[in-house]
């Protein structure tokens, strides 16, 4: 299946038309700080990084609790604004967007996957999942269509109807993934998705994504605890104490990497977690 970003904004056109030519940079974070006030003092967990995603690229973040994962996927996202330092995709930076144009963002290019699904539990995942197009105004009748399409991807085409509080852990972090990129982003950011999932439910999910990632061409950033699903990244990256560094040497030895999916097809439907 695939899709492609259709905005009347050019900077959010997923082709990446809009970075110099030959460029296959798509996501760049250059001395980025964030500050909060914390009682009486000030906690810095991002102290001037810089980023560089290229175009197709799955990235893991990884690092200890409270280090600052989170806060810069919400950066990356617009989620949040840093104390300084920019945020550019493809080469324009956030700070230059209207308020519009950083709505637009938010909802077509950018699909973003959170620890915790968040899902509406007495709502149906169809209709979870068509909330996005719902908020780009997209008919009711049309938004529901192409969410049963996006179940179907996720391998949950015959629990559209099921209310989200009915489905197990592992099918509502797919319901939240179908939600993540039912609007065609070019990015997928993920804080933690497997984090509340048992070991098997938790392969399944990053195997989906995998998946998803590349057949749908995406660039995926991902931050997690999990050494072995970082490692089947193409890059991993380490954060601690406010900076980013490479991450191949902070991975512990004996977190043995699993097999890459071997296929498009290596989470169906039957196999859900």
């Amino acid at each position: 299946m695939q899709t492609q970003a259709n905005s009347s904004t050019a900077v959010l056109d997923n082709t990446g038309e809009t970075t110099a030519p030959g460029s296959r940079e798509i996501l760049r974070g250059e001395n980025l700080r964030k500050t909060f006030r914390s009682g009486a003092q000030d906690v810095t967990p991002l102290a001037g990084i810089n980023l560089t995603i290229a175009r197709g690229e799955m990235v893991a973040v990884v690092g200890p609790s409270g280090t600052g994962k989170s806060t810069l996927l919400h950066l990356l996202a617009a989620l949040d604004t840093p104390t300084s330092g920019t945020v550019y995709f493809g080469g324009n930076s956030l700070q230059s967007f209207s308020e519009s144009e950083l709505a637009e963002y938010r909802n077509r290019a950018v699909g973003f996957v959170w620890q915790r699904h968040h899902l509406l539990p007495d709502f149906t995942a169809a209709e979870n999942v068509a909330m996005p197009l719902l908020v780009r105004g997209v008919s009711l009748a049309q938004a529901l269509r192409t969410a049963a399409v996006w179940l179907g991807e996720v391998g949950l085409a015959d629990r559209a109807e099921q209310r989200g509080g009915q489905l197990s852990g592992g099918e509502q972090q797919r319901v939240a993934i179908a939600r993540a990129l039912v609007n065609g982003p070019a990015l997928l950011l993920a804080d933690e998705p497997t984090g509340d999932l048992d070991q098997r439910s938790a392969e399944n999910i990053f195997e989906l994504m995998q998946r998803l990632h590349q057949s749908l061409q995406l660039t995926s950033i991902l931050a997690t605890h999990n050494l072995s699903l970082a490692r089947r990244a193409d890059r991993v990256l380490t954060l601690e104490r406010g900076a980013l560094a490479p991450g191949a040497e902070a991975l512990s030895d004996s977190a043995v990497p699993l097999p890459r999916a071997a296929s498009a097809g290596a989470t169906t439907p039957g196999d859900r977690g």
